[in-house]
């Protein structure tokens, strides 16, 4: 128990003093996870809107696929990456194989389908109450995907906050193609697991403390971005 103890210790004076070490591995965990975020926000949003308004057949199917791909294994998408990116692979002569750029593109790919299915429903719940009030006004099925999403800018913050929080906690993906090459690839979630089993406990659990208070700081905004959404629907 004392050497727990001493492992916290240490790990929230590393917190406190803002180890060098520790900053580098934190800020390289957000840029990646923003970075991938922002690639994947296009897409995401463009898939959801179309999803929302599309009106043919088989759309049902492919808004199934979209949601069970919510469930995706990071360690699925890391794999298929690495060998896109590998030697043989047809992306092998741009080099970027255990690289910050794989890493994004790992976890662009992996918050995809959580952007796109949440927006659909937004889309889907925004369309049935003013949708045909767009329409009316010569608003066509993208317009007015487009007008709603900028209308429920709110929601489609949290939508994206939820997508950053699921790439910064994601492990699998970015171990696979970034390969955890200490300065260069090394984010927290894959710090955390070398150095647990190298012993390190104190720095993995600064790492962890760092981890929480990054899910928690999102969790507060997401509460207060919900909270000032529903007095503006009550007023």
């Amino acid at each position: 128990m004392s050497v727990i103890a001493q492992s916290a210790q240490q790990a929230l004076a590393l917190v406190l003093n803002l180890d060098a070490g520790l900053l580098r591995i934190v800020s390289l965990s957000l840029l990646v996870s923003g970075s991938a975020c922002l690639l994947a926000s296009g897409l995401g949003l463009a898939l959801g809107a179309w999803l929302a308004v599309g009106r043919w057949p088989g759309l049902r199917w492919l808004a199934l696929l979209t949601n069970t791909l919510l469930a995706l294994p990071s360690v699925v998408v890391g794999l298929c990456v690495y060998l896109l990116l590998s030697r043989s692979g047809p992306l092998g002569s741009l080099g970027l194989l255990f690289s910050p750029s794989a890493m994004v593109l790992a976890q662009a790919i992996l918050v995809v389908p959580v952007i796109a299915a949440l927006s659909r429903q937004q889309l889907h719940d925004a369309l049935a109450e003013g949708g045909e009030q767009l329409r009316s006004l010569g608003a066509g099925p993208m317009l007015r995907a487009a007008l709603l999403l900028w209308h429920g800018r709110r929601a489609v913050l949290l939508i994206l906050l939820t997508a950053f929080g699921r790439a910064i906690s994601e492990v699998g993906a970015v171990m696979i193609v970034g390969g955890n090459i200490e300065g260069f690839t090394r984010v927290m979630t894959t710090s955390i697991a070398l150095e647990t089993s190298k012993g390190d406990l104190p720095l993995a659990l600064a790492l962890g403390l760092v981890l929480l208070l990054v899910v928690g700081l999102l969790n507060l905004i997401s509460a207060a971005l919900r909270r000032k959404g529903q007095g503006m629907s009550a007023a």
